[in-house]
């Protein structure tokens, strides 16, 4: 089972990216020809931070409310990628809670938020978890920084760090909408359970050469 936890932003940046989702459908169908099974956990990205946005300047909002937005932001990205899988090898319904257990033979698993206080990034976590595998995380960037590339230029990239060095690179608080390679309570969780987290950018022939074991541009966390 590959647990590929899929940034919002991916899947719709500011409009739905068919560029992306079409080869990505085609390199899930051809992994599964070949025996492979997928857990598909979809964030909510810059749709969820648009509607939290937009919400918080017309009234003031608890943290749980912006992550209940977020969610359901999930859910639609979600629903998305489930119904572009055929349907006799797709899960019949989206999991949202990923703390209960799956039995399916089904080779294709689509997830969307659970529930308030952390991303999408920690229900990877539980599923990698449930499943016996790590997390191959794809977002917009290839790389873990020393420190913010966004606002040090001379910010280096790590292909590899342990998860106390990313938890003091990230910090341990939550934050509705954050920007991080892999939100602070997942990495917590990823950290106590043992777990590796692969993370890489958006380029499907990287995520060929991960699936492969093959070497690739990225940064694995453990």
């Amino acid at each position: 089972m590959f647990v590929i936890s899929l940034g919002g932003s991916l899947i719709c940046p500011d409009e739905i990216d068919i560029a992306f989702l079409h080869p990505l459908r085609e390199l899930v169908l051809s992994y599964v020809e070949k025996g492979a099974k997928f857990a598909l956990i979809c964030g909510g990205g810059g749709v969820a931070r648009k509607y939290q946005e937009a919400a918080s300047k017309l009234a003031p909002l608890s943290d749980g409310q912006k992550d209940w937005l977020g969610i359901e932001a999930t859910r639609m990205n979600a629903m998305l990628l489930h119904s572009i899988f055929p349907k006799e090898l797709t899960f019949g319904k989206l999991v949202s809670d990923p703390s209960e257990t799956i039995t399916t033979n089904a080779k294709i698993i689509v997830c969307c938020g659970w529930k308030p206080g952390h991303s999408t990034d920690y229900d990877a976590v539980l599923l990698a978890k449930q499943f016996g595998t790590g997390v191959i995380n794809l977002t917009n960037t290839e790389y873990v920084y020393d420190k913010d590339p966004k606002k040090y230029a001379d910010a280096k990239p790590l292909k590899s760090v342990s998860w106390k060095e990313f938890r003091t690179l990230v910090g341990s608080d939550w934050k509705p909408g954050m920007n991080a390679p892999f939100d602070p309570i997942a990495a917590k969780e990823a950290e106590a359970s043992g777990l590796k987290v692969t993370l890489a950018g958006k380029d499907l022939q990287n995520l060929r050469n991960i699936l492969d074991g093959k070497a690739f541009k990225g940064t694995t966390i453990s």
